[in-house]
């Protein structure tokens, strides 16, 4: 039972909750009216009835005090014909009576209408009584009046004591019938009135229903799409078969629901293009880039940035910058970090340089913003770190920071060879300079003194240091010509011819410094692809350093010969390989690596040759133009041998196309 009513009342409660305010307080100033009214109805039918009840005490009362005057004389005579032929006068000429009845003093019914005569002749023999009221009748009372209900309706009851000369004769009992005409009045207003206020209640009822129907449910369904369309699901549709400004308002809301879709898909496609840009620029930059935001997390990391920190397999978004940046860059940017997270606001782009210097631990800043680290991990390297801090767009607040990390351990290398090629070019032009001046001097201010031997010694002295200067300028330009975008027309070039002018260059040479100059060229060996002055600069350049590093005695060897490279993605090509062989005093190890590099000489550790750097620069610029690549081996002592593979000429070797030895050594080390 409890569990019913409970489902009763939560059904009732979902049902009211349905309801909008307007709805609810229409319905309870309809039920307060409707209870007025009813109440108002009610207290006057109330009031009309007890007005009639009042009136037909009086009637009945007046009625009994009437009869009981005229049949008092004929009961004390009993005279009992006389008063039944009287009383049944007065009953038939009175509608209003129901009935009269003469009792004794105990309640013996004596007589009674309406009976019937026989009734009445045998009511000596048959007793009835009547059930008095249980109240004392002094001399002087007036009539008992009461109203009881019986199943013909409500009956008043009149009790008038019959005296006669001071003696109680009995009782006389009149029932009277309510007035017809107010009873039916009264029954008729209040039909009207329950009627009334059940059609209130089911006009109301009706009116909440098609309330709910027509107007509450596209209401709800209106404000549903609503807070959809405003969390975003612009695919809402509203259909409901509704006509007037429901269904133009039905009607609107789905087409601007279709305009918002067609406006979402289409920022949607903008964004993820711009996305798509933009993840290729930053993806493009060859310096990495990170972009923070107001706590330190890492928004964006380019792939540039990932490789250089070994980042490449962590899932780095969301992390915090200083947690996972190698310790020496944590160290040195967390107060700068730190203090460009303090500016809310684009007052000041950057932090000041003299409060950073302040303290001991800030790194080496180039300029504002912009810092100088060396690290050690994963691999040591210099990097220089610019922090840009990044404000909305009307430049008020501040929403992160943009790291850009670059490598610049390629160009302080390349700085600190620039500054060692220019105190070397300084030295080496200073040096012939001061000797030519030298020995013209000495000419200009003592030539008449000094024999002819004397003064040609001096003149070729000048002549071999102006050559000096003309072969560290000639180096300089051919490197500068390399390196630059110049394209050079490669054609058929005759090796044999090639190698036979670099020993009739440096045979006296060689001759001079007590070494033998050999070369061993394959007969008949096919054209290659190149360009012949290019090629005979390198070996004139190689040869040239053999001849600088190779002690007297030693040997130097020209070799070219023909050579099936077996690198899969040559597919197999024909080319000729060239070595230049020594056995002078080799290579270190650790110079190797750098031996090809600008300005770089190995004089500057031995301090025995002179020299520019730049030879070997030069032959390696060369060879790359050749699509083709140079290589050495060497051991300290024992010499040193560079080679190099060439395209044949009649392969058709296009410029994309070249020789790879960097798998297959020299004939020399396989021997």
């Amino acid at each position: 039972m409890f569990n019913l009513l409970y489902k009763i009342k939560e059904i009732l409660r979902r049902w009211w909750s349905e309801f909008t305010l307007q709805t609810k307080l229409m319905a309870a100033a309809t039920l307060a009216v409707s209870l007025f009214m009813s109440g108002l109805t009610f207290w006057a039918v109330n009031t009309i009835q007890k007005d009639a009840q009042l009136n037909d005490t009086r009637f009945g009362r007046d009625l009994g005090l009437l009869l009981a005057s005229n049949v008092t004389p004929l009961v004390a005579e009993e005279n009992l014909t006389e008063v039944a032929r009287f009383s049944s006068r007065f009953y038939q000429s009175t509608s209003s009576i129901r009935y009269i009845i003469y009792t004794d003093e105990t309640g013996q019914i004596l007589f009674g209408i309406p009976y019937s005569s026989a009734e009445f002749q045998n009511s000596l023999t048959i007793e009835r009584r009547l059930q008095l009221p249980d109240v004392s009748f002094d001399d002087d009372s007036l009539p008992l009046v009461r109203q009881h209900q019986s199943p013909n309706g409500e009956v008043t009851d009149v009790f008038v004591p019959l005296r006669y000369q001071g003696k109680k004769l009995g009782f006389l009992a009149i029932g009277t019938n309510p007035n017809a005409t107010v009873v039916n009045s009264s029954n008729l207003t209040r039909d009207v009135t329950i009627a009334v206020f059940v059609a209130i209640w089911a006009m109301v009822i009706l009116g909440a229903v098609f309330n709910a129907l027509t107007i509450t449910r596209p209401i709800k369904e209106l404000l549903v799409g609503v807070k959809n369309i405003a969390a975003g699901n612009f695919k809402q549709r509203i259909n409901l078969p509704f006509g007037g400004e429901l269904g133009e308002l039905i009607f609107s809301f789905n087409e601007m629901a279709e305009r918002l879709e067609r406006y979402e898909e289409q920022n949607i496609e903008e964004l993820t293009a711009e996305k798509a840009k933009l993840d290729t620029l930053v993806s493009t930059i060859v310096d990495g880039a990170i972009l923070l935001d107001t706590n330190l997390n890492l928004l964006l990391v380019n792939p540039t940035a990932r490789r250089m920190f070994v980042w490449e397999t962590k899932n780095v978004i969301g992390e915090n910058i200083l947690e996972i940046l190698p310790s020496e860059l944590t160290e040195q940017l967390q107060i700068p970090l730190e203090q460009m997270m303090e500016q809310e606001t684009a007052d000041s782009d950057v932090i000041e340089s003299d409060e950073a210097s302040e303290n001991q631990s800030l790194p080496s800043k180039i300029n504002p913003g912009e810092y100088r680290i060396n690290i050690s991990q994963p691999i040591p390297r210099i990097v220089r770190v610019l922090l840009t801090q990044v404000f909305d767009q009307q430049r008020e607040t501040l929403k992160g920071i943009a790291m850009t990390v670059q490598d610049i351990t390629r160009e302080v290398e390349l700085n600190e060879a620039k500054s060692q090629f220019i105190s070397n070019v300084s030295h080496e032009l200073r040096t012939p300079l001061f000797n030519i001046k030298s020995f013209i001097e000495t000419l200009s201010e003592f030539g008449e003194d000094l024999t002819e031997t004397e003064r040609k010694e001096f003149l070729e002295t000048a002549n071999h240091e102006t050559d000096r200067l003309a072969r560290l300028v000639n180096d300089v330009l051919d490197l500068s010509r390399l390196e630059s975008s110049k394209t050079y027309h490669l054609d058929g070039v005759d090796l044999s011819q090639l190698i036979e002018q670099t020993l009739r260059t440096y045979q006296l040479n060689a001759k001079d410094k007590e070494l033998v100059l050999n070369r061993e060229v394959e007969e008949n060996l096919p054209l290659v692809l190149g360009h012949y002055d290019l090629l005979l600069q390198v070996i004139t350049n190689l040869v040239g350093n053999a001849l600088k590093f190779t002690t007297p005695g030693g040997l130097i060897v020209i070799r070219a010969y023909h050579f099936e490279t077996q690198v899969k993605q040559l597919n197999d090509k024909s080319c000729v390989r060239v070595e230049i062989s020594d056995t002078g005093i080799g290579i270190a190890p650790e110079d190797q690596a750098a031996i090809f590099e600008r300005f770089f000489r190995v004089e500057n550790r031995v301090h025995t040759l002179e020299g520019t750097g730049l030879g070997l620069s030069i032959v390696k610029n060369i060879i790359d133009k050749h699509h083709s690549q140079i290589n050495l081996i060497s051991e300290v002592g024992i010499g040193t041998t560079f080679w190099f593979d060439l395209a044949l000429y009649e392969d058709n070797c296009t410029l994309s196309e070249g020789c790879n030895n960097e798998t297959i050594l020299p004939r020399t080390v396989m021997q």
